[in-house]
């Protein structure tokens, strides 16, 4: 408990609390709703389809859509569309995939519904993320944008703040990660990178200096897909760090975070 506490004054401090909040709040709106770029027409073809109040089964249903009728797919949150009925009422409700997959398109053909399990990693190639962990013992927050170089490789940068009791550091790494099983929805990844480790001292009795050091790391991780877009993600690193006393210091960086395609 002391750890967070300490953890939420230095993110205070230091207007860290102000960024994870608005990153959160971004990918919280951009998981909320996904809208169809071309809304389409569905023509319900089973003897109905059922409309629910929100996107969930613990959402009442409220109306009923017979066959013959047709509706308007609006938008998709995981596994539940928005529709809306193409009538002079026009009610607008959500309905499970299991059943939009029943209705067919103009041309007279089922939908094909892509499975939210399954993620094709050339389709969306950045990813940003947010993340919180400890490096060396430390309270560390870090962000990071990656681009997609194949369906195995990506090419990735993050920028760390470490926050110490007697000085502050600031981590910028370039690595490769490189996943052997991309469309598994748990899929591991091992990840090789170098960067920059800064460390400032609050020391205001002695006078000290600046340092800024050359690291190496390997680490492991693995991403969780919540949705084709969205992932949560646990990353563990070892790093040496080429300290300026030509000696090495060894440090394990762990950290577990959110991301989003684009």
């Amino acid at each position: 408990m002391n750890r967070l506490k300490k953890l939420y004054c230095n993110l205070c401090r230091r207007g860290w609390l102000n960024f994870c909040c608005m990153g959160l709040a971004l990918i919280s709106a951009l998981i909320s709703n996904t809208t169809i770029a071309e809304p389409q027409i569905a023509t319900i073809v089973e003897p109905f389809i059922e409309l629910r109040t929100g996107p969930g089964r613990g959402y009442p249903i409220f109306h009923v859509v017979e066959r013959g009728n047709k509706v308007e797919v609006i938008k998709r949150r995981t596994d539940w569309f928005k529709v809306k009925t193409l009538d002079r009422k026009a009610i607008s409700g959500w309905s499970h995939s299991s059943q939009i997959a029943k209705t067919v398109d103009d041309s007279e053909t089922y939908w094909a519904l892509q499975e939210t399990d399954q993620f094709d990693p050339t389709n969306k190639r950045w990813r940003w993320s947010i993340a919180g962990g400890e490096f060396g013992r430390i309270n560390l927050v870090a962000t990071s944008i990656a681009y997609q170089l194949t369906k195995n490789l990506a090419a990735q940068i993050q920028f760390s703040q470490i926050f110490g009791d007697f000085s502050d550091s600031q981590m910028i790494v370039a690595s490769i990660q490189h996943s052997p099983f991309p469309h598994w929805r748990i899929s591991p990844y091992l990840q090789l990178g170098t960067g920059l480790l800064k460390t400032t001292p609050f020391s205001t009795i002695v006078q000290t200096e600046d340092t800024t050091d050359q690291t190496l790391n390997v680490g492991i991780g693995a991403n969780y897909y919540l949705s084709r877009r969205f992932i949560s993600f646990i990353d563990y690193r070892y790093h040496t760090v080429l300290t300026s006393r030509n000696n090495l210091e060894e440090l394990h960086e762990w950290k577990i975070g959110i991301s989003v395609f684009f």
